[in-house]
């Protein structure tokens, strides 16, 4: 059984005891967090929802809240001697699927 969950503006699909990494959201490590907005219930009969299926949703704990790796930011413009470098390390919470109700 699987589901596709909207968070963080994206549509991520889910199973049971998979390990996710989505946009930060403010919870404690070791919290249990309710994804409600499923848009999509998968396995013997496959569900679609309207915007949203009713009455389904995906529990999870959070296992870490980090940074991902350190990307450039590099603006450049030719011939006008202007340089601008800006790292960015994009926040993130990492969860683990611990069941689907639908």
């Amino acid at each position: 059984m699987y589901a596709i969950i909207e968070t963080g503006g994206k549509q991520i699909r889910v199973e049971v005891d998979s390990k996710v990494f989505i946009e930060k959201i403010p919870a404690e490590v070791g919290e249990e967090v309710t994804f409600d907005k499923v848009v999509m219930v998968g396995g013997e009969k496959t569900v679609f929802g309207t915007p949203y299926v009713e009455g389904a949703k995906v529990v999870a704990k959070v296992e870490k809240q980090g940074k991902a790796k350190k990307i450039l930011v590099f603006k450049y413009k030719s011939k006008a001697n202007y340089r601008r470098l800006q790292g960015h390390r994009q926040p993130y919470t990492s969860v683990v699927i611990t069941a689907i109700e639908a």
